[in-house]
């Protein structure tokens, strides 16, 4: 039961959402009651050296080889590469025991990229910081990608010439092909950015009705599609 008296089935139908879900925001007293909590880094083999290595690493020693040597000497089993591993840190100044950070993919990149710069979360605004040291290329790219954002939320063609050779001569063959491609339908390009239609709600509904036609493994026939279609477009209204 929720404060304002509702079932959780009832609160989770109208949010559309699950119950266990409502249910767990209903009972949070605060905020950090509802933020999934990572779990702590369990101990590892080699964590009774880590302070051995960092002093040796101090002292001059860099080579994970001979690091590793002297800990084994010390009763240490695990294997070398966890050695190299565990001083990688050092080489980039950080403390010794800093996790290695899981590189993002290039579908996260590019969500970053496309995403408006005021509405970035603070590690995608980091994370691209860094990104853009190490890549002038896909700093580049951002600057070019953010260009063509503004003609869109300005419905203004006007930079659109000069932005197509901008991709042309920025040395990077995709780009070049995508400005080639463009300038072939040009007439379209220009009424895409400077109109307010688009072909999004009908390719929203070709996405559902591949959709449904996967649940039902192939082998729904047109009626039942039609009233499966029919129903999720009214869910859609429903919980738009």
């Amino acid at each position: 039961m929720t404060d304002t008296g509702c079932s959780l089935s009832a609160a989770a139908r109208e949010l559309g959402l699950d119950r266990r879900t409502v249910g767990k925001y209903a009972r949070a007293a605060t905020w950090q009651d509802c933020v999934r909590r990572t779990r702590p880094r369990r101990p590892t083999s080699l964590y009774p050296y880590l302070e051995y290595l960092r002093q040796r690493w101090e002292k001059g020693e860099h080579t994970a080889t001979v690091l590793h040597q002297e800990i084994a000497a010390k009763g240490y089993r695990g294997h070398y590469q966890r050695v190299k591993m565990a001083i990688a840190p050092l080489r980039r100044g950080l403390p010794i025991d800093t996790p290695r950070e899981r590189p993002p993919s290039p579908r996260e990149v590019a969500r970053w990229i496309a995403t408006t710069p005021s509405r970035r979360s603070l590690h995608a605004a980091e994370a691209l910081r860094r990104l853009f040291e190490y890549c002038p290329e896909l700093n580049r790219t951002h600057d070019l990608v953010r260009q063509f954002a503004a003609m869109l939320d300005a419905r203004d063609s006007t930079p659109l010439p000069d932005w197509l050779d901008q991709l042309a001569t920025s040395r990077l063959p995709a780009l070049a092909s995508l400005a080639k491609a463009i300038r072939e339908d040009l007439p379209a390009v220009v009424q895409g950015i400077t109109t307010p239609f688009n072909s999004g709600v009908n390719e929203g509904r070709i996405t559902d009705l591949k959709l449904q036609k996967r649940i039902m493994a192939g082998r729904a026939g047109v009626p039942l599609l039609r009233h499966r279609v029919i129903l999720m477009a009214m869910l859609r209204r429903r919980y738009p």
